[in-house]
């Protein structure tokens, strides 16, 4: 697949009019708070590929666990793309004039921290060195969309005591679950990709 066609599908599909159906509000989040993400793809050798985080195991949130660069909106008047901008350039030093923005995903909601996230996908080049966040970031992670699409399986997963089935991507030893793994599922429907 090369990057024009990576654009054309992304542009093929309209925003989807409604995000995540509503779902009750956690237990001690009294209102939702928007956060959005970058999802960094770039081709090399015509395949597809997805740049993701993997989160420091000293964080009090989320410890150890594979995400795409994104946080939380700075302030009200700030865009969202902006957003998941400043935070791809904070985390892992990818310049905003190094992305070429090319389609927003659905949103998606967490379940136990409040949080709706916006994603953004955005076309890079190839062959970057990453600059990490010494207080964020553990590791970058480069995977290819083929390598993802045949790792999937609804898998358990054992969080804070409790273990569920739930939608999973493993190649070699990283495993994409949560949000992130919604995000992931959406793009690679948008791409036609999506596991059979």
């Amino acid at each position: 697949m090369t990057r024009d066609e990576l654009r054309r599908r992304l542009a093929a599909h309209e925003p989807h009019e409604s995000p995540d159906p509503p779902r009750p509000t956690p237990p001690g989040a009294e209102q939702e708070t928007e956060a959005a993400v970058l999802v960094p793809l770039y081709v090399h050798d015509q395949e597809p590929h997805a740049v993701f985080t993997k989160r420091r195991e000293d964080l009090r949130r989320h410890p150890g666990e594979i995400s795409f660069p994104g946080g939380r909106r700075d302030h009200d008047g700030e865009p969202l793309h902006d957003t998941a901008l400043r935070e791809a350039e904070e985390e892992i030093g990818l310049t905003p004039a190094d992305v070429e923005l090319v389609a927003t995903l659905q949103p998606v909601r967490t379940f136990a921290t409040g949080y709706v996230i916006f994603p953004h996908v955005g076309l890079i080049e190839p062959g970057r060195e990453w600059v990490l966040s010494p207080h964020e970031v553990a590791q970058v992670i480069e995977l290819s969309l083929a390598a993802l699409t045949a790792g999937y399986a609804l898998r358990p997963v054992t969080r804070r005591g409790f273990t569920f089935d739930t939608d999973t991507y493993l190649v070699g030893d990283h495993l994409i679950w949560g949000a992130t793994a919604r995000i992931l599922g959406d793009l690679l429907e948008r791409l036609e990709l999506a596991p059979a």
